[in-house]
């Protein structure tokens, strides 16, 4: 997997993205075009046209990140368009009711031995987008903090952490309706990994929206916050003991101006996953201490790297494997130490990883 330093104003940091990405970059728009035709029967020209539809609200609240989606399409010798498509392909799939990618995430926070917050994450897609995944590595020359993430080619946003010690996790969440007015759900992650705390990144996502139905974890070394986002709602919620876990399907109601927002529990597996996630980490029968053996970091860090390889209820496990009707398994998983700025990351399923890396952004 290639990574990508990218550096100087948001168009150059852009174009440096799009250049070096250039053949990931058309292939995932192959990808995505093949994708919305075959579930739903949208062309791309369509879906261009839907994500054109963002473009008042990215004016108004991102306009560096748009210059940043331009830099992308001049790298990669692309449609602005085309990038822009990309980066709202949540809403296209999930708030149109085509997608079916899951994941699962948890924050950590030992209550002994005065320990930091722990984040991590399997996420999982459609295993034809693995050989696309890229590792960006983003430094601003403006007061926008580092970050480091790892994403699909030409999306400007996802999984990872910053140099403040922030950190942000993704769960989809499959409910009918988008907000034009919000955040795209990409578009927030990165907005997340601008804050300098995790105080700043919630209040940011919860004064403009989100524009669709997810659940972004939200964390720093001190504590983690879960938003389930919907169209017209974001619902906090908190650790408890230190420990919080989500999948994908909402764990509280939402409402929107109509009444109650109803979603479609599309993956089976979102529910047992998120039982089994619990017994593991210490919230049910099977309780783990992991601050057994001390207080090293690298021992809860290694334990967590343990659980993401799970495989009860194999292949909707929380180490998801392809099956007879599902093309999706874990792409990569991802785990990080908030306080050390460091995430070890491993690509494919992390039972049988293809590849793997230290973001260190201390």
């Amino acid at each position: 997997m290639i990574h990508i330093h990218c550096s100087g104003s948001p168009f150059e940091i852009g174009q440096q993205h799009g250049t070096t990405a250039r053949q990931q970059i058309i292939r995932s728009l192959a990808f995505y075009a093949d994708y919305f035709l075959s579930k739903s029967g949208m062309d791309w020209s369509s879906a261009v046209a839907a994500a054109g539809r963002f473009q008042s609200c990215l004016d108004e609240h991102c306009p560096h990140l748009v210059e940043e989606m331009r830099g992308i399409a001049a790298g990669a010798g692309v449609d602005f368009g085309d990038i822009l498509a990309l980066n709202v392909r949540t809403e296209i799939s999930m708030g149109m009711g085509l997608s079916s990618d899951g994941c699962t995430s948890l924050f950590y926070k030992p209550q002994t031995h005065g320990h930091n917050g722990i984040l991590a994450q399997n996420w999982d897609w459609e295993t034809a987008q693995q050989e696309n995944l890229v590792a960006l590595h983003i430094k601003p020359n403006s007061a926008l903090p580092a970050l480091s993430i790892v994403t699909e080619s030409g999306i400007i946003g996802k999984i990872g952490m910053n140099e403040c010690g922030v950190g942000v996790c993704l769960n989809a969440i499959r409910a009918k309706a988008v907000n034009y007015a919000g955040l795209p759900v990409h578009v927030a992650l990165r907005s997340v990994l601008e804050s300098k705390s995790r105080e700043e990144a919630i209040n940011r996502l919860c004064t403009v929206g989100v524009a669709a139905s997810c659940h972004i974890l939200v964390a720093d070394p001190d504590d983690g916050t879960g938003l389930e986002c919907s169209y017209a709602d974001i619902v906090p919620l908190s650790p408890s003991g230190g420990i919080y876990t989500h999948t994908n399907h909402w764990l509280m109601p939402h409402a929107g101006p109509e009444g109650p927002i109803t979603e479609s529990i599309f993956l089976p597996d979102s529910v047992p996953r998120l039982v089994r996630l619990n017994s593991l980490i210490g919230m049910g029968q099977d309780k783990v201490s992991l601050s057994a053996g001390g207080d090293v970091s690298h021992t809860e860090t290694s334990r967590l790297e343990e659980i993401l390889e799970d495989e009860q209820n194999f292949p909707g496990s929380i180490n998801k494997s392809v099956s007879p009707t599902s093309s999706v398994a874990t792409l990569f998983s991802i785990v990080m130490d908030l306080a050390a700025r460091r995430a070890s990351v491993r690509i494919g399923r992390p039972t049988q990883a293809v590849d793997s890396f230290i973001l260190d952004l201390a």
